[in-house]
């Protein structure tokens, strides 16, 4: 018999929730006339919202992008979360009163100025959005992209946008290599399967996870373990401590140098393994290794916020940035994380704000 994980179980009694009408709208008795500005409608973002708009306060999202969900919308594929499960949530707060402004990228279209005189606090959910590059020989080539840009586009082409075909980013009848072995990673590896990828490589530069927890990562860590996903069991081939050396090709990328590397004892440097270059043919490679930190322009500088030395917003314990009445939660204030933790943090900063606004 199959252990049932915790998951599962969360997610039967929340379907079954839906299903049979038990989760309602949850509209606030009395307004209390306090206007709270989001930006962002990530999983941190609406989780700040629906939080605040209970409470009685006018609550505006502002969103770059022409739909809400942010991270949930256009950077987890469909067959993973299903975009139905964002809309339903999203009907929900619209009845409990939450306004959604779509298109608005915050620091270009409306300026921080006008947030700051329109409303009573502000709250950054901004995301961190920025990816890790991999500056070797050959990056310039055409066929090396980021993986978020990747999986946006394909979410976008499910929800009927059409994309220019000079712009599409496509795995159909390629060799496609994911560099990366994380999450996002593995979102590659499913999508460029449902694309027709002909052959599908992912490789990373940390070692190979054990499949029994270490010494040295006891319960209650975070388990480091060999982890595979319904996307590896579709079928990918998958190597550990690798190294890419250059991208080759003429215009296009054709193929990848790597060579092997051997982590020393504590973890913190490798040595590259003499002799043990080789190549792999790529047609089309994403860059998935993961993300620096939130965004630094019009947004950040026209708050004048001050930010830490990983480059993500600068926040007290309250989740308060350096500007008083403006607050930041999730990646924006992290760094990129769980999807969970970032809903956790968007509920603390609603209780921040609540506060903040209440004089406590």
């Amino acid at each position: 018999m199959h252990a049932v994980s915790i998951r599962h179980i969360e997610w039967s009694i929340v379907e079954r929730g839906w299903k049979m009408g038990w989760i309602t709208p949850q509209i606030a008795a009395v307004k209390t006339g306090k206007k709270v500005a989001v930006i962002g409608s990530g999983p941190a973002g609406l989780a700040a919202a629906q939080q605040m708009a209970r409470k009685g306060h006018t609550v505006t999202v502002f969103e770059k992008e022409d739909r809400i969900g942010g991270l949930l919308r256009y950077g987890i594929p469909d067959f993973k979360l299903e975009k139905s499960v964002v809309d339903r949530r999203i009907d929900q707060m619209e009845a409990e009163g939450v306004i959604f402004e779509t298109n608005v990228d915050v620091g270009q279209d409306i300026s921080a100025g006008y947030l700051k005189r329109s409303f009573d606090a502000i709250i950054i959910a901004a995301g961190a959005k920025i990816p890790r590059n991999l500056e070797i020989p050959g990056r310039e080539l055409d066929g090396i992209h980021y993986a978020m840009d990747f999986l946006s586009q394909q979410n976008h082409l499910n929800a009927g946008d059409v994309i220019d075909n000079s712009s599409l980013i496509k795995a159909d009848n390629k060799h496609v290599l994911v560099i990366g072995g994380g999450d996002t990673g593995s979102d590659c590896v499913g999508t460029s399967r449902r694309q027709k990828a002909k052959k599908i490589t992912q490789i990373e530069i940390l070692p190979k996870p054990p499949e029994a927890r270490p010494d040295y990562n006891p319960w209650p860590e975070w388990p480091l373990t060999m982890r595979s996903s319904s996307s590896h069991e579709e079928g990918c081939e998958r190597t550990w401590s690798v190294l890419v050396k250059e991208f080759v090709g003429k215009r296009k990328v054709t193929k990848v140098r790597l060579i092997e590397i051997e982590w020393t004892d504590d973890r913190k440097s490798f040595n590259e393994i003499p002799g043990s270059e080789f190549e792999i043919d790529a047609g089309l490679i994403l860059l998935s290794m993961g993300f620096i930190h939130v965004e630094h322009g019009p947004l950040v500088d026209g708050f004048e916020l001050e930010i830490d030395e990983c480059g993500n917003l600068q926040v007290d314990d309250d989740l308060m940035t350096s500007v008083p009445g403006v607050f930041a939660a999730g990646d924006a204030a992290t760094g990129a994380s769980l999807v969970v933790r970032a809903i956790a943090q968007g509920r603390q900063a609603a209780e921040s704000v609540e506060d903040y606004l209440s004089g406590k």
